[in-house]
């Protein structure tokens, strides 16, 4: 409903008698999720929001407000509604939002536009609001501030930051951000449309330029923590305006199994390539949910079901990407689809090749905890969509669009996983990003171009890029070929830096480096674990674990 008068009940994501339908489904196939739900109130019931705005993030009054919201929606208990009043009106109490980094342009603002705007919308519509008429008024008042405040930064920013970096978790969070705001305002405040026009082009534009494999270059806690605001925004944008962005989206389509392979044997852990601040941070049930739902995937819809009935626990108090999996109850409960049986996935083969980052995943078995698993790497930054879409975009218009802060140079290295461990490890987590850090090649101990700072591939010419080929697969055997001898600087002139991996079904690994300059270089192969190594009488080392 585009104009008019508000209806009497909530329209974001609860119109055309979806709520009426949940407050049935609750008692039968939402039993489950909405227990899920009531865990989250239940939590953040117990925690007092700060009355000054913390140093750290403060997106978790986004989901929180949200959360309470709905579950007064469906209950039409009291105390889920002064709960929801006491949240939002510690989030309009502070002037800005955010604190650390950029107030009211990031990502804090943007969690917090959100959830908030679903909160204004799920309690503030029709003609006898829940909220009492000094907050509704308060809240509307604060969301036309903060909205406008994002989308002034949005068209200012443009082709320099968030606002036009299609490939990366702050443009998600931030337009998503946007978007509800604008729909949950546009009848009020007119100036919201232009919001949400702005917000539903960039994802027409995000969803045509991301890798159509699936694969996410911030590693798998940034996917985690990103991706699933695209699922927010589409999701927001089929319910408001009828346009179906799942639908044109392989990146969506097939980023579940992007996730798949970079688990651990086990479930629980990740491989970590990328920005990861631990090995847990890396489950989100709800965008699982999701995703089996738009694309009937029954492993994705398995993947969530265990992860709630087995380790759900450890994922909430242990990860280390807050506020993580314990503020998704709700979007559980509004994406799941009972009619999507899980499925295993022991059926599907035990090797992958994400082409646009040159990663190639193999193990030994989907379901043995103590599997042998391999995750090889080549590409350029961002992948080879970004990198090169970013150039022609900066030949072109003069934008910086790349933002691959999270990717690290790594390029040719390998994650090996088995036997209930990590072996050969990756940093994780790192502002100054160093190739030492990887399972690579060093040159008269140098890495690779534009390693040191937090960026490492920001301003570098098209030419530094490095990928995988020759990638086979048969029999449990897999073989893939990485380039990353243009990686180096100029200066140092090696002329190859090719990497042969082999793997074999029983869980060996082979690696073969072929490297050459035109001059004589000291080469020095690392080798990372999570305990020293041991020299051996006989010349190996051994690394224990």
């Amino acid at each position: 409903m585009a104009d008019g008068t508000r209806s009497g009940t909530p329209r974001l994501l609860l119109g055309a008698g979806r709520l009426a339908r949940l407050r049935e489904d609750i008692c039968g196939t939402h039993a489950a999720h909405f227990a899920r739900l009531l865990d989250q109130c239940e939590f953040y019931a117990g925690e007092t929001p700060p009355a000054e705005h913390p140093e750290a993030s403060i997106t978790y009054f986004g989901p929180a407000s949200a959360g309470f919201a709905l579950a007064y929606r469906l209950t039409d208990q009291p105390q889920y509604l002064d709960q929801a009043r006491r949240w939002i009106a510690g989030a309009v109490s502070f002037p800005h939002w955010g604190r650390a980094h950029m107030p009211d342009h990031d990502l804090d603002a943007g969690w917090i536009l959100h959830g908030l705007s679903l909160a204004y919308d799920w309690l503030g519509s029709g003609d006898n609001p829940a909220l009492p008429a000094g907050e509704r008024d308060a809240l509307r008042d604060k969301l036309i501030l903060q909205g406008e405040r994002m989308h002034d930064f949005a068209v200012e920013s443009e082709g320099s930051w968030w606002s036009s970096s299609y490939w990366q978790n702050h443009n998600w969070i931030c337009y998503a951000g946007l978007l509800a705001a604008g729909y949950a305002l546009r009848d009020e405040h007119p100036a919201a449309r232009d919001w949400t026009a702005r917000a539903v082009d960039n994802f027409r534009t995000v969803a045509a330029m991301l890798p159509s494999d699936g694969s996410g270059s911030e590693g798998v806690v940034y996917w985690r923590y990103g991706a699933p605001w695209l699922a927010v925004a589409f999701d927001l944008i089929a319910d408001q305006d009828g346009t179906d962005l799942f639908a044109g989206c392989d990146f969506l389509r097939n980023t579940f199994f992007f996730r798949l392979h970079q688990s651990a044997p086990g479930w629980e852990r990740i491989v970590d390539h990328g920005d990861c601040h631990d090995r847990r941070s890396g489950h989100s049930m709800a965008f699982y949910q999701k995703l089996a739902s738009a694309y009937r995937i029954p492993q994705a819809q398995w993947l969530a079901e265990r992860v709630r009935t087995r380790f759900l626990g450890r994922e909430w108090h242990e990860s280390g990407v807050k506020p993580g999996v314990r503020a998704e109850g709700y979007l559980e409960l509004l994406w799941y689809d009972p009619t999507i049986a899980p499925e295993s996935p022991d059926s599907l083969p035990t090797h992958a090749y994400f082409p646009d980052l040159g990663l190639v995943t193999a193990r030994t078995s989907w379901d043995d905890e103590r599997a042998v698993a391999l995750s090889f790497k080549s590409a350029p930054g961002g992948g080879h969509q970004a990198w090169d879409t970013s150039h022609r975009i900066k030949a072109e218009r003069g934008w910086d669009t790349l933002n691959a802060g999270h990717h690290h140079p790594d390029s040719n290295t390998v994650v090996l996983i088995g036997h209930g461990a990590h072996l050969a490890v990756d940093e994780g987590y790192s502002n100054r990003k160093l190739t030492e850090h990887h399972n690579v090649v060093l040159v008269d101990g140098q890495g690779y171009q534009g390693e040191g700072r937090y960026h490492v591939y920001k301003d570098l010419p098209e030419r530094f890029q490095a990928r995988a080929h020759s990638v086979a697969a048969q029999g449990g055997w897999v073989h893939v070929i990485g380039e990353a001898g243009a990686l180096y600087p100029l200066e140092l002139g090696v002329t190859r830096a090719t990497r042969r991996v082999l793997f074999s079904p029983s869980g060996a690994l082979l690696l073969i480096d072929e490297l050459a300059a035109d001059a004589e270089r000291t080469w020095t192969w690392l080798l990372h674990t999570d305990h020293p190594a041991q020299a051996l009488p006989d010349g190996r080392m051994l690394a224990r674990s």
